[in-house]
C-alpha cells in the first residue's frame, strides 16, 4: 500500500489526512460520537508533524485563503483598467489646460476681464468701425465732388477760352486763319467806289464770314469789324476806317468758299454791278486765307454788360 493511504481497522484504505502524522497515533477512531482525542489526553497531546517531515506532502492551500497582504488577481487587473483611465483623464485636462493658458496668454488684459466688460468693448469696436466707415464714404464723396468740380471748372476755363478766342476773331485784336477767298476788285474810281467795296462787305457777312480784312496796292491793309466805315477819299482812293487805300483792292474772307461765291454772283449783286460800272470782280478760293491785320481794342464809354 502506498504511502498515501493508511490503515483504518475497517478493511477500507483512507487517504492520510493533511496535516496528520502516519501511524496508530494519528489515526481517529471512526466513529461518530467518539470523544477527540486530544480532549481525553490532554497531558499528552497529539502534535501534528511538520511540515518538513520526510514523506508528508505540504498542505494544499484552499482557494479561498491567500497569505497576509496578497491581492487577488482579478481586483489587480480592475485596478490596472481604472488606473489607466484615470492616466487619460488627466492627461486631456492638462492638454485643455495648456490650450486655455496659451489662448489667454496672448492678451493678459482681455484675460483678466469680465464678460460683460468685454462686450462692452466688442459694442465699441463696432461703433468706432461704423464711424471710420462714414467717414470714409464722405470723404469719397468729397472727392468725386472736388473731381466733378474740377472737370466743370476745366469745361467752363476752355468753354470761356473759346469764347474769347470767338470775340477777339470778330473784334478784330486777333489774327485768324482758315478757308475762304480773295477777292480782287480793279477798275475805274467809279466803279470800285466805297458805296460798292461796302455792299461787297455786306453781302459776305450775310454769308457767314467769319474774318475780313482789306488791302491797296501798296499792301497797306485794315482789319474789317463791325464798326469799319468806308469813304471815298478825294482825287481817288478809299478812306477805310481813317487809312487811304488806293485801287486795286484785294478782300480776304475766312468762311465757306462755296457760300461766300454764291453770295457774290448774286443777280443784280455786287459782281453785277461793278461789271456794269466797267470794273471787274474775280475770287479765287483759298485753303488757307490768312487775316493777320489786327484791330486796335475799343475801349466802351457807356455800354456796360447785364449782370
Amino acid at each position: 500500500m502506498s504511502e498515501e493511504h493508511r490503515e483504518t481497522g475497517t478493511g477500507w484504505p483512507q487517504p492520510a489526512e493533511p496535516g496528520r502524522p502516519s501511524g496508530p497515533a494519528g489515526e481517529p477512531d471512526p466513529r461518530p460520537d467518539a470523544p477527540d482525542p486530544d480532549e481525553l489526553s490532554p497531558l499528552a497531546p497529539v502534535e501534528p508533524a511538520a511540515p518538513e517531515q520526510e514523506g508528508v506532502p505540504e498542505p494544499a492551500e484552499e482557494p479561498g485563503a491567500s497569505a497576509a497582504g496578497a491581492k487577488p488577481a482579478p481586483v489587480s487587473r480592475r485596478l490596472t483598467s481604472a488606473g489607466a483611465m484615470i492616466a487619460v483623464l488627466l492627461a486631456l485636462l492638462g492638454f485643455t489646460l495648456v490650450v486655455q493658458l496659451k489662448t489667454t496668454s496672448t492678451d493678459p488684459t482681455l484675460a483678466a476681464t469680465r464678460e460683460e466688460d468685454l462686450v462692452r468693448i466688442s459694442s465699441d469696436l463696432d461703433s468706432r468701425e461704423r464711424r471710420l466707415r462714414q467717414d470714409i464714404e464722405a470723404l469719397e464723396e468729397s472727392q468725386r465732388q472736388l473731381r466733378s468740380g474740377e472737370q466743370g471748372r476745366q469745361a467752363a476755363l476752355e468753354e470761356a477760352t473759346r469764347r474769347a478766342d470767338e470775340l477777339g476773331i470778330l473784334a478784330g485784336t486777333l489774327p485768324a486763319v482758315g478757308p475762304g477767298l480773295s477777292v480782287r476788285f480793279e477798275g475805274p474810281d467809279k466803279a470800285v467806289e466805297a458805296e460798292r467795296i461796302l455792299d461787297a462787305v455786306q453781302e459776305l457777312r450775310g454769308a457767314g464770314a467769319e474774318a475780313m480784312q482789306i488791302a491797296g496796292a501798296d499792301g497797306t491793309a485794315v482789319r474789317i469789324i463791325a464798326s469799319t466805315y468806308f469813304v471815298d477819299a478825294s482825287g481817288g482812293g478809299l478812306v477805310v476806317d481813317g487809312r487811304r487805300l488806293s485801287g486795286p483792292y484785294v478782300i480776304s474772307v475766312i468762311g465757306d468758299p462755296a457760300t461766300l461765291r454764291t453770295a457774290l454772283n448774286i443777280p443784280g449783286g455786287v459782281v453785277a454791278s461793278v461789271e456794269e460800272a466797267g470794273g471787274n470782280v474775280t475770287p479765287v478760293d483759298s485753303e488757307a486765307v490768312e487775316v493777320s491785320q489786327l484791330h486796335a481794342p475799343i475801349k466802351l464809354e457807356h455800354a456796360r454788360p447785364v449782370s
